[in-house]
């Protein structure tokens, strides 16, 4: 009797993050744990670490060491995969701290093997800086772990960034004295040459400025220069200043972010404070700010231009925003007229989720492990709900989708034709806790799966034990598991035959599931 090519037969692609084909190891729940390659734990730890930060299984320290030392063998066993990690770990997958301290191992790796061949570590160094207050930090990184002796390399990297990143805008806003690297120092360190007349007079303004606060402003630095003459204005004059007409051109002029004007004004931002700065406010400060423009009494015609602007696909693209933060932003404001524009910027947050044809079945995990701590200590976001943004987005995009709950137990949330995304995230969030708080992924599997034509496992995928998860699913059904956690030890063997694995807070890897779907090869999303 045919054993493997039967009907449903396919070719099966491989994907990157691959594992050892057997157990060797337990998970933290004591399941069966299978170990990666390097690449694939330094991969999947990337896109989830977000620096000194504990996990329910892993504290900061230790996990920031392992993504170090998984860095260094990775700088030398190939320089040239880890230098596209990094570029693309901060551009596409947005994740700032992982790519600074990535960025800074890798150069430190290097100089103590004495191994320079093929990328440059200075070219390193500048592809992670894409703000203008990241010079400092990988700075102030370097120092805490390494002394006050700053490698060429890392200078020349940090000077051509500063060439690309430092205008007058950015000095209003990144430099101050709460820093422990002003822009001064940086400049003082790396002696960046000026790419035009103009930054040579901004970096000799900065400079000055570190010595008397005082100091003139050259007449080339329009903006630095409008921001002065605001500073001067007595407090009457500045609150008058929002019955103009002008109001608002004032403000850009000057460079005058909403934090600033709360500083300079003295006192309340009002409905007509509020209403000036929207038009020049950046798109992330637009969207932490939807409670503070409700509570202000913004008029319905701004706020309609405010919402427009959040739900355009191109500016959602450029902001970079995960996922998960308008489902923050739809929680935190009070007022329902946000509610459409949020789901429509959600969902063009989601754009590399794929169309599933056929029947899915998608696994959201909700034990304890994902629902106890956050992303981070300053975020209210929590690992589960950014699985159920993918899951509920994933079940919407489906012909046929049964998005499952699990812990200890399942539960099923029918995802209703045409429904708001971001309510029934909501929805589904509410239900955590039905069905227990421990991570049984087998056992939701046996329970579950109907002949499914694949399988999505959202989980930090440290299960208890259990059978196999492969065994579980026909060979020729491919199970994709979705990793938020990036712990050491994976749940299942991945990286071919219809077994894979990918990981993150935002959708970009996403983009393999048709690839491998179609029979082909999945390579690094970078």
């Amino acid at each position: 009797m045919a054993k493997f090519n039967i009907f449903r037969a396919r070719p099966a692609g491989t994907s990157p993050v691959a594992t050892a084909p057997v157990p060797t190891v337990r998970t933290y729940e004591g399941g069966g744990g299978y170990v990666r390659d390097a690449k694939s734990e330094l991969f999947l730890l990337a896109v989830s670490n977000m620096g000194g930060e504990d996990t329910f299984y892993e504290s900061g320290g230790r996990r920031d060491t392992r993504f170090a030392q998984l860095v260094h063998a990775a700088a030398l066993a190939d320089p040239e995969w880890t230098a596209r990690l990094l570029k693309w770990l901060r551009g596409e997958a947005n994740m700032r701290t992982a790519s600074l301290v990535g960025a800074a191992e890798f150069v430190l790796a290097r100089l103590l093997a004495e191994s320079g061949a093929g990328v440059t570590n200075r070219a390193v160094i500048d592809s992670v800086l894409q703000r203008a207050d990241e010079p400092g930090e990988l700075l102030a990184y370097w120092t805490a772990m390494n002394g006050r002796r700053v490698p060429k390399p890392i200078k020349r990297g940090i000077a051509d960034a500063v060439r690309r990143l430092y205008d007058e805008r950015a000095i209003l806003k990144w430099d101050s004295d709460s820093r422990g690297f002003r822009m001064a120092d940086v400049l003082n360190l790396v002696h960046p040459s000026p790419a035009a007349d103009w930054q040579g007079s901004l970096f000799q303004y900065v400079l000055d400025r570190r010595r008397d606060a005082e100091v003139a402003v050259p007449s080339d630095l329009r903006v630095i220069a409008a921001r002065r003459e605001l500073m001067s204005w007595p407090v009457e004059e500045r609150r008058a200043l929002f019955g103009r007409p002008d109001a608002a051109d004032v403000l850009r002029r000057a460079g005058m972010t909403w934090e600033a004007v709360a500083g300079w004004l003295q006192g309340p931002l009002t409905r007509e404070v509020w209403e000036a700065l929207a038009p020049s406010m950046g798109y992330m400060a637009a969207l932490r700010n939807l409670r503070n423009f409700d509570e202000a009494g913004m008029s319905d015609e701004v706020a309609a231009a405010v919402a427009a602007r959040l739900a355009d696909p191109g500016q959602v693209a450029r902001s970079r925003q995960f996922p998960f933060r308008f489902l923050s932003a739809y929680e935190a404001a009070p007022s329902l007229r946000w509610g459409h524009s949020l789901d429509q910027a959600l969902q063009a947050s989601l754009s590399s989720l794929p169309a599933l044809p056929g029947r899915s079945l998608i696994l959201v995990d909700t034990s304890a492990s994902m629902t106890q701590t956050t992303i981070s200590a300053r975020s209210k976001v929590t690992p589960a709900k950014a699985a159920a943004v993918f899951g509920v987005a994933l079940g919407a995009k489906g012909e046929q989708v049964d998005v499952v709950g699990f812990a200890t137990g399942t539960f099923q949330h029918h995802v209703k034709p045409g429904a708001s995304v971001i309510r029934e995230v909501d929805r589904f969030l509410k239900r955590i806790g039905e069905v227990g708080h421990g991570t049984d992924i087998a056992g939701s599997l046996q329970r579950t799966y109907r002949g499914h034509d694949r399988v999505f496992i959202i989980s930090d995928m440290q299960t208890v034990s259990g059978p196999g998860i492969s065994d579980l699913v026909p060979r020729h059904v491919p199970i994709y598991g979705f990793n938020l956690g990036g712990y050491q030890q994976a749940a299942f063997a991945t990286g071919k035959a219809n077994r894979h694995e990918f990981g993150g807070l935002s959708d970009a890897t996403f983009r393999m599931v048709p690839l491998l779907e179609a029979g082909q090869n999945a390579d690094w999303p970078f």
